[in-house]
């Protein structure tokens, strides 16, 4: 049986530059949308201009001063606001930029429309490419995300599920969603992610498992540079069947950063498009309701293919390797393909005994669990957004000349390569 897929997509979203030489780049979103809407993936979807997020949603997880100053700051009267900056951890990494908080509405109202309609059986997969900023806290910005959409959509799924099951596949560890539910029993936090060599956040340890209602609650799958297709399923599928075979979750937010494809510009894993999105049919295979996010990625036109590709696979379609006809096709050259060769940046690190290791490791430590927790469900409370239709019923109308002659792009937004503005200031910590 088919599943019914939602799909929320802001068409300002990708307008959104955090400034020169930042390697976050919003405009993947656009070139992501428009692949989908060119390979027509958009017509076997629900497809919906999304939810802004309001500072009450964002203050359930956010403190109400963090959220207020996001919500005052400016480039224009950043000199205001100094003092703050090293208290919320906004600077150079995560940077004042024109709009946004804007931006932070858009990708966490998109979040966060998506648990509610799954809440409401009204989808069985729910799509939004802008979300899965992981890293931020309760009380700061990191890694270049500032709101913690997955954070919030979790609260929200969590009025109708006892057990949720967040999964993350960007190359870095999934911090900010782990430090939110590590003390308890009804979020499990799986990340498979980079880990040593002050790779960024630094955490991600194996011997991270929760504590107090949550130990053993958080799985941590640390992997070493250069991991390829084959490792990487080597511990992921038997990983992720033992979590749901112990856990038993009723609901799964799936993070998919592309920054764990080989050639990423900050990334040093060596998994392909397919590979990454074998990943995703694995997890979309136990047919629970899944929420699917974004998150890192800082090769744009990878970013773009990865993204196409799984929309694909949650829709069950088989698609061309040759990518059709678009406005961005010069970004996909020479090859114009959607699954080109991965060039390795380093070998595998990862030997079969070290994978075994931690596989075993995390096995054993998901037979400590009894049984999958369970709660007292009393009265749900009220959605936190009115579920008004905001369906598009067709996608080309966002994109009227009006919208477009709207539009401010930045000149660096769309290089790599050679002629990529950026490449003088690659030294970044990221998503």
């Amino acid at each position: 049986m088919s599943s019914t897929v939602a799909y929320f997509y802001d068409p300002e979203v990708g307008n959104f530059h955090y400034g020169p030489g930042h390697p976050m780049k919003p405009h993947r979103i656009s070139l992501t949308h428009c692949l989908v809407l060119r390979y027509d993936l958009h017509k076997k979807m629900k497809l919906y201009r999304p939810y802004h997020a309001t500072e009450r949603d964002m203050c359930r997880f956010h403190s109400d001063d963090y959220i207020q100053f996001l919500r005052s700051v400016t480039p224009q009267n950043v000199q205001n606001f100094t003092k703050y900056l090293s208290v919320f951890n906004v600077g150079e990494d995560c940077p004042v930029f024109d709009g946004m908080f804007d931006f932070c509405k858009m990708y966490t109202g998109a979040s966060l429309e998506g648990a509610v309609k799954l809440n409401n059986n009204q989808c069985d997969i729910a799509i939004n490419w802008s979300g899965g900023l992981h890293h931020a806290k309760k009380y700061e910005a990191s890694g270049f995300c500032y709101v913690n959409d997955i954070v919030i959509a979790i609260l929200e799924l969590l009025k109708y599920h006892p057990r949720v099951l967040y999964i993350d596949i960007d190359i870095h560890h999934g911090d900010g969603v782990q430090e939110a539910f590590y003390l308890t029993d009804r979020v499990m936090s799986v990340s498979f992610h980079k880990y040593g060599q002050y790779f960024f956040p630094g955490t991600g340890d194996m011997y991270e498992i929760g504590a107090e209602s949550g130990r053993y609650y958080s799985v941590n799958v640390p992997l070493l540079a250069g991991i390829d297709d084959a490792s990487y399923m080597q511990v992921f599928k038997p990983v992720i069947a033992s979590v749901m075979e112990f856990y038993q979750p009723t609901c799964v937010v799936l993070q998919c950063g592309a920054d764990s494809l080989g050639s990423d510009r900050l990334g040093c894993f060596n998994l392909s498009i397919k590979g990454h999105g074998e990943c995703v049919d694995y997890v979309k295979s136990f047919n629970l309701p899944l929420l699917v996010l974004g998150g890192g990625g800082y090769t744009k036109r990878n970013v773009a293919r990865c993204w196409t590709h799984e929309t694909a696979v949650l829709l069950g379609e088989q698609i061309s390797n040759d990518l059709p006809f678009n406005e961005y096709l010069d970004d996909f050259g020479p090859d114009y393909q959607l699954h080109p060769d991965i060039f390795s940046k380093q070998e595998n690190q990862n030997t079969r005994q070290y994978l075994d290791n931690i596989k075993q490791t995390v096995i054993d430590n998901l037979k400590m669990l009894t049984s999958a927790p369970s709660v007292q469900m009393q009265d749900i409370p009220s959605d936190l957004l009115s579920l008004e239709n905001t369906e598009e019923p067709d996608p080309d109308v966002r994109n009227s000349q009006e919208e477009m002659d709207k539009r401010v792009e930045a000149n660096n937004e769309y290089y790599d390569g050679d002629k990529d503005n950026d490449k003088e200031n690659e030294g970044f910590l990221d998503v």
